[in-house]
């Protein structure tokens, strides 16, 4: 993996499974799905996600504050995708 200096992206492994993340504002930013994916098991973790919302009038009422875009590497190229900070995900 490079160096942090050299690039601000970076896959984690957690339960030997990749979370993407990011740097912004000085602080790693997670891409929300990943980390959905990995603590639940889905297999469409944007789908539990919208369920979780629907569910939850107060996690759609506070999403925005909670889900920042972010540019992220996909097998696309960059794009932007919902990430959280740690307190975000926590």
């Amino acid at each position: 993996m490079e160096d942090a200096k050299n690039n601000n992206t970076h896959i984690t492994l957690f339960k030997g499974k990749k979370i993407r993340k990011t740097i912004y504002n000085k602080e790693w930013w997670f891409v929300i799905s990943d980390v959905v994916a990995v603590l639940t098991d889905s297999t469409q973790p944007n789908g539990y996600i919208k369920d979780m919302r629907r569910r939850d009038p107060e996690l759609a009422k506070g999403w925005g504050q909670i889900a920042t875009p972010l540019s992220v590497p996909t097998d696309e190229g960059m794009q932007k995708i919902n990430c959280a900070n740690t307190e975000g995900i926590f």
